[in-house]
């Protein structure tokens, strides 16, 4: 039988590299980790909706804990003088601190700029949340999101799924549209992949993006590089 891995883990050690980087020698400093490692996710995830924030990476030393936050409206995270970075950084430290009984290593966030936004997975699953919670046609909202995406030069597939209560029928349904290609059992393929939640008066409708970046090798460095760049 198949089973249904997460594109990002299925392709860990090959092309991509993990969200979280850090060693842990005890199994109780292990444990502790991940525990804050769940708890800074979820708080930044609900801290910066809106924001158009992707993915974020934690990396551990021995002095310092360091947060990267990945987002395609920088100045909305950052604020005026660097107010709201401050101020999210003074809310992280407190929320780390009540998770976790190590004290004294200090917390660094960085703030990492988006350039396409279009070819990231995450904000454009937000994307098609937020045009359903204006209330816009589902049909309508997918179908002007493939579109942008694969006006991009570096898109070469673009699948959505959205599942729920489309169109506050009644009975829950699932709608998908797809251009390109979305070669999943590829391993050199970079597909990047999310899921997002729109809220909606009658329920929430779950929502699933898929997009294919083309191929990826490594050169004699062992540098990753884009097939069309090896060509």
């Amino acid at each position: 039988m198949t089973h249904t891995v997460h594109p990002y883990a299925h392709r860990l050690g090959i092309i991509r590299d993990w969200r979280s980087r850090w060693f842990a020698p005890m199994k109780k400093q292990y444990r502790e980790n991940v525990k804050v490692d769940s708890v800074i996710r979820a708080f930044l995830a609900k801290r910066l909706r809106g924001m158009y924030a992707s993915n974020l990476e934690i990396e551990r030393t021995a002095a310092e804990l360091r947060v990267v936050i990945h987002t395609a409206r920088p100045g909305l995270v950052i604020g005026r003088s660097g107010e709201n970075a401050t101020k999210l950084r003074k809310e992280l430290t407190d929320v780390v601190r009540k998770a976790s009984s190590e004290r004294g290593r200090a917390l660094k966030l960085d703030i990492v700029e988006i350039r396409q936004p279009e070819t990231d997975a995450a904000i454009v699953a937000y994307m098609v949340a937020e045009g359903l919670e204006k209330r816009l046609p589902f049909r309508r909202v997918l179908k002007q999101t493939v579109e942008k995406v694969m006006a991009v030069r570096e898109v070469e597939g673009v699948r959505i799924t959205i599942s729920g209560r489309l169109g506050g029928a009644d009975m829950s349904r699932k709608e998908e549209i797809k251009k390109g290609r979305i070669p999943l059992q590829t391993f050199r393929a970079n597909i990047d992949f999310a899921t997002e939640r729109a809220h909606l008066p009658y329920g929430v409708i779950g929502i699933k993006v898929w997009i294919y970046l083309g191929e990826t090798f490594e050169d004699k460095r062992g540098t990753p590089v884009r097939r069309n760049d090896a060509a």
